[in-house]
């Protein structure tokens, strides 16, 4: 079988020495070339064809999203594993939404970056464990407000649900949220009437059970 061709795209010198003496202990991986901006990186993926890229999301002459976007047109696009400092859970998304097939952060040690790319030459998915949690908090967030939009609350009803569920009373959601405790009064019961549930107790339990809120 022959060896799986990598290249790697960083804008320091330093972390590409440091990935090509790696890479070429390895006896099933071959490196074939480095790029240290982004239009360097596209035309040293149309001469050397690799099979994975390691890319750096920050470089200059366009960054590593933009860089996925127009490499999606290739005819034989690479498989990417961002090799990146950055671990917002933002960050990962969109790199995951751009098109990229793994996401290790630096500082991960010589077996795991190994593992990375023969996993994704593989096509398998790989993710640095501590961007596992802060990623699905964010996705389980986002599909929380996705799922109350689509109920009709707004921000407001879900900050009302909120307080209630972490013990707040009437007086104390008015003077949080500026509101009068009339107008609480009148949210909550309007919220107890659109879940189709008897109190305040049963209209949290039920927001919790749909996902409005955690």
């Amino acid at each position: 079988m022959p060896p799986i061709r990598v290249l790697v795209s960083d804008d320091h010198p330093v972390v590409r020495e440091g990935l090509r003496s790696l890479i070429a202990r390895a006896p099933d991986l071959a490196w074939v070339g480095e790029a240290a901006d982004g239009h360097t990186l596209l035309d040293a993926i149309r001469e050397v064809r690799p099979d994975v890229v390691l890319l750096d999301l920050r470089m200059p002459n366009g960054g590593g999203l933009a860089v996925l976007r127009r490499a999606a047109a290739m005819e034989r696009p690479p498989r990417w594993i961002v090799f990146s400092s950055y671990e917002e859970a933002g960050q990962v998304q969109a790199a995951v939404e751009a098109g990229v097939h793994g996401y290790l952060i630096k500082g991960s040690d010589y077996g795991t970056i190994l593992d990375a790319i023969r996993a994704v030459a593989r096509g398998e998915r790989v993710l640095s464990p501590s961007l596992v949690g802060p990623l699905f908090d964010t996705l389980a967030q986002q599909a929380a407000t996705r799922i109350a939009r689509e109920s009709g609350l707004d921000d407001q009803d879900r900050q009302v649900l909120a307080a209630i569920a972490g013990g707040a009373t009437t007086a104390e959601i008015g003077a949080r949220l500026h509101l009068s405790e009339v107008t609480v009064k009148r949210r909550i019961q309007e919220l107890i009437e659109r879940l189709g549930v008897r109190n305040r107790t049963q209209a949290v339990a039920e927001a919790i059970r749909r996902g409005w809120i955690s």
